[in-house]
């Protein structure tokens, strides 16, 4: 029973740190554009040097 001690305490820390990190991601923005990411997947980007993925 005297683990009980030590474990709840802890579990509440990491649960509240787990909390934080939800809500600072929340407040930066990470989820606002979730269709637009998507979409981007499906796009082929240019090679740098100009040609496309394809002529290679």
């Amino acid at each position: 029973m005297n683990i009980l001690l030590i474990l709840i305490p802890v579990s509440v820390i990491l649960g509240a740190l787990g909390l934080c990190g939800f809500l600072w991601t929340l407040r930066s923005g990470q989820y606002d554009d979730a269709e637009g990411s998507a979409a981007r997947l499906l796009l082929d980007d240019e090679e740098l040097d100009g040609k496309s993925s394809q002529d290679l």
